[in-house]
């Protein structure tokens, strides 16, 4: 098998190890939603989001490295690296936005500490 061969089944394996990632945490977040539901145990809605949350920023993880291994290794073009730069901008973004939503503080932030209003991500005081 030719290297070029090779990079590309290991990217397109890496590629279903996100969507699978993606596809196996909402099914387990939505199971132990509704066994919470079930033991009407409290919190449920929040949780989820949280699990639900997690699932999506592994399976996009996932696929950037997956295009980053097909690109950098197979066809290192200055289109393809403007492309790969581009989809990482956009990971970037919606694992810091989701990164919020799950845990209510920037990534940068100390654990416990909440975003300020100004916007300046210093913790409020």
């Amino acid at each position: 098998m030719a290297f070029e061969e090779w990079v590309g089944a290991v990217g397109r394996a890496v590629d279903a190890a996100g969507v699978v990632a993606v596809v196996l945490g909402a099914v387990m977040a939505t199971v132990f939603a509704v066994t919470r539901l079930a033991r009407r145990q409290g919190e449920v809605y929040g949780r989820y989001r949280r699990f639900l949350g997690r699932s999506i920023l592994l399976g996009l993880e996932l696929l950037v490295a997956a295009d980053i291994i097909r690109t950098v290794a197979v066809a290192p073009t200055l289109e393809s690296v403007g492309v790969l730069a581009g989809i990482v901008l956009i990971r970037t973004f919606l694992s810091w936005s989701l990164e919020l939503e799950i845990t209510g503080r920037w990534p940068w932030q100390k654990e416990g500490a909440q975003p300020s209003a100004s916007g300046s991500g210093s913790p409020a005081q």
